[in-house]
């Protein structure tokens, strides 16, 4: 068996399952833009961000423990999974994202390219 195949066909299945659309903000700058995800629940090592091609994607799992012998009688949320993608201009650089966790929100800085960047011309006097 192909195993890249069958991670390809997995991954694949992952993105087709519901998911809920975390909240999220979006503010530009000069120099680029940042990105507020919220994603409540979602610990460090269930928190896929990744970049292909043009395409930005988050994709995480809901964890909330629940203490022993307990059950939920009711839920409001009952999908574990969060799933957003976004589609990067090219005046963006996906090389240089970077990103942090905290307190259940996600930041992501991704800047522009060089050739996008704002930039000051010398002006010489004859």
């Amino acid at each position: 068996m192909n195993t890249t195949r069958d991670l390809t066909h997995q991954a694949q299945d992952q993105r087709e399952q519901p998911a809920l659309l975390p909240a999220v903000d979006v503010i530009e700058d000069a120099t680029g833009i940042t990105l507020y995800a919220d994603l409540p629940g979602v610990p460090r090592d269930k928190l896929d961000v990744r970049v292909e091609g043009d395409t930005l994607l988050i994709d995480a799992e809901l964890v909330l423990a629940l203490p022993q012998a307990m059950e939920a009688s009711h839920a409001e949320v009952q999908r574990t999974a969060y799933r957003r993608a976004f589609t990067l201009s090219r005046e963006l650089d996906p090389d240089k994202v970077s990103a942090e966790l905290a307190q259940g929100v996600l930041r992501l800085r991704i800047p522009k390219a060089a050739h996008a960047q704002p930039r000051r011309i010398a002006v010489q006097v004859a």
